[in-house]
């Protein structure tokens, strides 16, 4: 099954750098939605079919926590999995996503690092986790 996924960042070197790291993990990716800040993340959310979010805490607009929090007040988005990459040092924040059923990935992450969240968040790939994601050896992180 592909992943249709909404990556919300307003960096678009690191929507890429998502978008790269996910095909690199070995897991189907379908369609890829993009969203600049939280508002336009829960636009694209509710326009298009999405399987997974993955976005950044600190955006102009809408944060990334506040998007959460009106995704998870919305009967359609409530139960979207949800994946926060960022470099967010405050525990109590941190503690606060992942009460709410948020994975956190800190910065810098790897193919597997995304992989497992992903795979724990929807289940998707299970069966895939000895798939080779390329070259192993590479010890560069995004």
């Amino acid at each position: 099954m592909s992943l249709n996924v909404l990556i919300v960042d307003d960096s678009s070197v690191m929507r890429a750098m998502i978008i790269k790291t996910i095909r690199m993990s070995g897991l189907d990716l379908g369609d890829v939605f993009q969203a600049a800040n939280g508002r336009e993340g829960l636009d694209a959310a509710r326009e298009n079919w999405i399987d997974l979010v993955v976005a950044d805490i600190n955006m102009p607009v809408m944060n990334g926590e506040e998007m959460i929090d009106q995704m998870k007040a919305d009967p359609e988005l409530a139960n979207l999995p949800k994946i926060v990459i960022s470099t967010e040092g405050s525990a109590t924040r941190i503690e606060r996503l992942e009460k709410k059923g948020v994975k956190f990935i800190h910065k810098p992450f790897t193919p597997e690092i995304i992989r497992d969240a992903i795979q724990a968040l929807t289940g998707i790939g299970d069966s895939d986790a000895d798939t080779d994601t390329g070259d192993s050896d590479d010890p560069e992180a995004f």
